[in-house]
């Protein structure tokens, strides 16, 4: 039945790899499972709630992944767009958590038409490169920002804006040891180093008496405050706009990268050096998507972590299938994660931040006009305290920078249309 579900020595692999590759991938990312939780509750959004909808949006899109698109990549609510769901959208924005949702189910219903219409090759060839490594940048300063706040390093000032915290807290000492222990494991390429590292500030806590031990085992949290709250009203608000494309462009960039990256990792890609399958991947997200917001979480995206059981040996759906199956486990593990303080996570928030911004490297630093709106798309992220900002602001350079430059043939119409888009948002919408 599994041979020929997954075809396992076409692949040439067997059971006894895709297991351990699951296993692998799953221990990568299960970081997951206590730090979007964390994240969105400060939203107002009930932690246990979330945890079951985390748990289950990983596993049903990982599922859809493994049986229909039978490639071994995994799926969660993504790092990054939590952050933009819950201190931006809901945070500075003032939105409801009800309506991010269901601007988040809106994005993936509109990424699933462009995956069963195709348009989703046009639109990410159409996107610089550069405003693509400036997105992912962006994302990580804005994460390695609200990191760092956590953790107490960095506060609030009326005057320079931000500060030196208390670096003298154990908070702030225990966030750095996690924050160098996770790091140094990773680079010894220790498989679960991010996990282990926010065990180990936890555990720490413990024994200094700075959170309560409730216990290892239990039955699920119920989900019923998060399940179906999604207000899809309320995202349909012009205002909204910039939120569901921000939403939408980052999970089809995230998606897209993770997707081509792993295969080229397993040596998936066909003769031609394309994807097969890769309308069903993508559906297989968009899907993900629209099923993670009914349940009460943001946007499910393929997870680059799926890298690591590849290397393990991992190549079809059922190195996916094993990884849900872990997820749909941790369920019984409610009480490990609601102690889970934020310095303990933060730690694992700046480390997949330093990951993110590595794609800086990649943009042509001979060019001022790439390096402009690069660098413009991700600091603005942060300053502003919106991935969506960051977006608008990077496509609004670039169309500019290359077109007083005379660099006509570096632009395209999708390109100038969503700039100027973005320009008549500032001029007549009220900034977000």
């Amino acid at each position: 039945m599994l041979e020929r579900l997954f075809q396992l020595q076409a692949h040439g692999t067997t059971v006894r790899k895709e297991v351990v590759a699951g296993i692998t991938t799953f221990l990568t990312m299960a970081y997951v499972i206590v730090v979007n939780p964390d994240i969105l509750s400060s939203t107002g959004m009930d932690f246990g709630a979330v945890f079951v909808a985390t748990c289950l949006a990983a596993a049903i899109g990982t599922l859809i992944m493994g049986l229909w698109a039978n490639y071994p990549i995994a799926l969660a609510p993504g790092m990054g767009l939590n952050a933009f769901f819950s201190f931006t959208v809901v945070g500075s924005m003032g939105y409801s958590w009800q309506v991010a949702l269901g601007a988040v189910f809106l994005s993936g219903f509109l990424f699933f038409l462009l995956s069963i219409f195709r348009v989703r090759e046009w639109i990410i060839n159409s996107i610089p490169m550069s405003l693509r490594f400036g997105i992912s940048a962006g994302i990580g300063f804005f994460l390695a920002l609200i990191a760092l706040k956590n953790a107490g390093i960095v506060a609030g000032h009326p005057e320079t804006l931000v500060t030196l915290g208390n670096i003298k807290a154990p908070e702030a000492l225990l966030f750095f040891s996690g924050f160098v222990l996770i790091c140094a494991l990773s680079f010894r390429q220790i498989t679960g180093s991010v996990m282990i590292g926010i065990i180990a500030v936890t555990v720490a806590a413990m024994m200094l008496g700075m959170v309560e031990y409730k216990g290892i085992v239990s039955a699920p949290p119920s989900i019923a405050p998060t399940f179906m709250q999604l207000d899809l009203a309320g995202a349909l608000n012009v205002g909204m706009i910039s939120v569901v494309f921000a939403f939408l462009f980052v999970d089809l960039f995230d998606t897209s990268g993770t997707l081509v990256g792993a295969a080229q990792k397993g040596g998936l890609l066909d003769k031609d050096g394309k994807l097969p399958r890769l309308g069903r991947a993508l559906m297989s997200d968009s899907v993900a998507t629209m099923s993670g917001a009914a349940l009460g979480t943001s946007t499910t995206t393929s997870y680059v972590e799926s890298t690591a059981g590849i290397t393990a040996g991992g190549r079809t759906g059922l190195t996916a299938v094993v990884v849900a199956l872990l997820f749909l486990a941790c369920l019984l593990f409610a009480p490990i994660a609601s102690v889970i303080p934020p310095y303990a996570t933060a730690p694992a928030l700046l480390y997949v931040a330093c990951l993110m911004a590595s794609g800086l490297k990649l943009v042509d630093w001979d060019d001022i006009t790439d390096i402009a709106p690069a660098i413009v798309t991700a600091l603005m992220m942060p300053l502003t305290f919106s991935i969506a900002h960051g977006i608008a602001l990077g496509f609004i350079t670039y169309v500019a920078v290359k077109a007083l430059a005379g660099k006509w043939s570096d632009l395209n119409w999708s390109v100038t249309i969503i700039a100027v888009v973005f320009v008549l948002k500032f001029m007549f919408l009220e900034a977000a």
